[in-house]
C-alpha cells in the first residue's frame, strides 16, 4: 500500500514537472511568435514565409511548428502511380523530416496568388491559390495549386488545424475564380 502511494505521488510530481515545462516552453514561444497568429492573414502569411527561402537558407521550423495545432494534419493529394487520386496524411514534424532538407538544398518559394476566406465564429476555411519557385529570381513558377487551409481561433490565437492541397495539372487547371482578378 505504501509503495502504491509513493508511486502515485511520484507520477503526480513527474506529470506536474512536465506540464510546467510545457507551459514555460509555450509561454516562451508565445512571447517570441505571438504576432504571427493574431489573425487569419498573419497566420497564412507566416505559413508561406516560413517555408520559403533561397538555396542553402535554413527555415525556422520552431515557428512552423508553432502555427499548427498539436493534432493538425497536412494532406497532399494527387494522382498516384496507378493514376488514382490519393491522399497522404502527415504531421508538421513529418513534413519537416520529409521535405525540410529538400527545401534548403533546392531553394523553395511559395507565393500566394489569391485567397478566398470563409469564416463562421472560431472556424475559418481558406482556399489559397499558390505558385512555387526555386528562387525569388525565377520568372516562371515550376508548380501551382490550391491549399485548403482550415483554422481555429481558440479565443486567444489562430491555429492551423489542417492543410489539404493539390497541384495544378494540364487535366486539372486552377479555375479562374481562384486566380487573381485582372484589372
Amino acid at each position: 500500500m505504501k509503495k502504491t502511494i509513493i508511486n502515485v505521488l511520484a507520477m503526480f510530481i513527474v506529470t506536474g514537472i512536465a506540464i510546467a515545462q510545457q507551459q514555460t516552453a509555450k509561454g516562451t514561444l508565445d512571447k517570441k511568435y505571438w504576432e504571427n497568429v493574431t489573425s487569419i492573414e498573419t497566420t497564412i502569411n507566416t505559413l508561406y514565409g516560413v517555408i520559403s527561402g533561397e538555396k542553402g537558407e535554413d527555415r525556422n521550423w520552431e515557428l512552423f511548428r508553432y502555427l499548427f495545432h498539436p493534432n493538425a494534419k497536412m494532406v497532399a493529394s494527387g494522382k498516384n502511380r496507378v493514376g488514382l487520386i490519393a491522399a497522404r496524411f502527415i504531421t508538421d514534424d513529418e513534413y519537416i523530416e520529409l521535405s525540410g532538407q529538400m527545401l534548403v538544398e533546392n531553394g523553395f518559394y511559395e507565393e500566394e496568388l489569391n485567397r478566398v476566406t470563409e469564416q463562421f465564429g472560431s472556424l475559418a476555411h481558406v482556399l489559397s491559390t499558390y505558385q512555387s519557385f526555386h528562387s525569388k529570381k525565377d520568372i516562371e513558377p515550376f508548380m501551382r495549386g490550391i491549399n485548403s487551409i482550415q483554422l481555429m481561433f481558440d479565443t486567444e490565437r489562430w491555429w492551423i488545424i489542417n492543410i489539404y492541397w493539390t497541384q495544378e495539372t494540364p487535366s486539372n487547371p486552377i479555375p479562374k475564380k481562384y486566380l487573381p482578378k485582372r484589372s
